[in-house]
């Protein structure tokens, strides 16, 4: 059967009690548009975010996102129902890079590199297996690659964006942690979306009541006096056009070509260790919902994710992944039609097609971003501590922890190990380097019992990831669709 031919489930219009839609089924256009809407809104927080922090358009990546979700249902044959928006992994390469005066051509340069490296990996899964990947990439070292990009980004939102607005951003966060816990259902998966509209519209009534606050502001880089939020460039925005293209001297970051730096290209690899953690975790998640067996189809979405990765990237867009929140999407309707993925793609792009909706995000005062980045990287850091219970990893093992805790310190406090005036190595690419080698050279020379004991540690060891950063509860969300799930339903 074609992946462009879906069988209508029932009469179109209802689930049996403890039924499902299935990949290969659908709805009714309708309602399989409604859901692909749906999936859009699930996405939109994180995907327009993300890239203002990384210092890229974020129009260009919500358009580019639908672009990539197209790429990734092609080359997996429609059997993985799933979205791909911006990802998070690279935010800390980013800022790095950025920090070094690196240019956003040589960021999206850099990741692009990134992005062939993980389809590379992706195709090495789908010819060899992923225990194979186990091998080089255990658990213990995932997790902690993944805990220092997070932990990583610390100082910027000290630095950068609390400075701006520190009121507003203590307000963001504190309604961002509360809804996350307090909210159940969708609301509760989008409340850093929820959180950013509230600190948006916050700053303006602030703007209108207090006036204009003097304090750190990212554009000058300098204490200034200044309104929170800017309009004009949402005012002189056209309602419909391409995202522009990338204007140095006007400070505009567009569409643009990438520019490959040695440097930020190494800067940018650990990345690739989240990427391939969460796309084989989110596949396994998907597995859960669906019953239907996808190993078979793991290698293909790392291919996928990173194909999209690359042609975003190629005309200066965002790095894409799989998104959580649209994994608890389905969970929630137990709708896993791949035709409202399509739907959702779509409207991705006509959305991607306004520079009015791109200079709308572009405006985000810097303390709502301070309230939202404070959530955001503690969560990716956490994401790390997640893989290491879920894997079991036994930190009383000194093969364990003290590999990972130098790898840690080195990226957590920037640690720098200068070869040359141009080529210096620090933060999170070191700090991946140390831990990846030091992992296996004393794993080398480390004494039989200790490596047992480490490999039982970690028994049944899988690389699984929730969506880095994101506030997507999937796996309890799949534990109760696990649950109410009717066995004969599974194929």
């Amino acid at each position: 059967m074609s992946m462009f031919s879906w069988t209508l489930h029932g009469d179109g219009k209802t689930i049996e009690p403890g039924g499902a839609v299935a990949p290969s089924e659908r709805l009714s256009w309708g309602r399989t548009v409604g859901f692909g809407v749906q999936h859009v809104v699930a996405m939109f927080g994180a995907t327009f975010v993300f890239p203002i922090i990384m210092g890229l358009n974020p129009q260009l990546a919500v358009m580019m996102s639908g672009v990539g979700t197209i790429i990734f249902l092609l080359i997996v044959k429609g059997k993985v129902p799933s979205y791909v928006g911006t990802s998070a992994a690279f935010v800390g390469g980013v800022t790095a890079v950025t920090a070094q005066g690196g240019s956003p051509a040589e960021v999206t340069g850099a990741i692009m590199v990134s992005g062939v490296i993980l389809a590379l990996v992706g195709t090495f899964i789908h010819y060899i297996g992923s225990a194979a990947l186990l091998k080089v990439l255990p658990p213990v070292v995932t997790g902690g690659v993944v805990m220092l990009i997070g932990f990583n980004l610390a100082p910027v939102v000290a630095s950068t964006y609390w400075p701006q607005d520190q009121w507003i951003a203590i307000i963001v966060m504190v309604f961002i942690v509360f809804v996350s816990v307090w909210v159940r259902g969708f609301l509760g998966r989008i409340a850093v979306f929820l959180g950013l509209v509230l600190g948006y519209v916050l700053s303006w009534v602030f703007d209108r009541v207090f006036g204009e606050i003097t304090s750190f502001s990212a554009t000058a880089g300098e204490v200034t006096t200044h309104f929170r939020v800017d309009f004009s460039g949402v005012e002189a925005a056209p309602w419909i056009g391409f995202p522009p293209l990338t204007d140095t001297a006007a400070g505009v970051v567009g569409v643009h070509l990438p520019v490959f730096n040695a440097a930020a290209i190494i800067v940018m690899l650990p990345g690739i260790i989240a990427l391939v953690a969460e796309n084989v975790g989110h596949v396994k998640a998907v597995e859960e919902m669906t019953g239907e067996r996808l190993d078979k189809y793991m290698g293909r979405a790392v291919i996928g994710d990173g194909v999209a990765t690359v042609v975003a990237t190629s005309v200066g867009g965002s790095p894409t992944t799989t998104y959580a929140e649209n994994i608890g999407v389905m969970a929630a309707t137990r709708v896993y039609s791949t035709a409202a993925y399509w739907v959702a793609a779509l409207v991705a792009i006509v959305f991607g097609l306004s520079p009015k909706f791109g200079a709308l995000i572009s405006a985000v005062p810097g303390g709502v971003l301070g309230g939202i980045t404070v959530v955001l990287y503690g969560m990716i850091g956490m994401l790390g501590a997640k893989i290491w219970i879920e894997n079991r990893v036994d930190f009383a093992n000194p093969l364990n922890i003290v590999p990972v805790s130098a790898g840690l310190i080195i990226a957590i406090g920037d640690v720098s190990l200068v070869f040359s005036k141009d080529f210096v190595l620090s933060g999170i690419a070191l700090g991946t380097i140390s831990m990846l080698v030091m992992y296996h050279v004393a794993r080398w020379l480390a004494p039989a019992d200790m490596r047992v004991e480490s490999d039982a540690g970690a028994g049944g060891a899988n690389l699984t990831v929730g969506q880095e950063g994101h506030q997507g509860r999937v796996a309890d969300t799949v534990e109760r669709d696990r649950g109410r799930r009717d066995p004969e339903s599974s194929e």
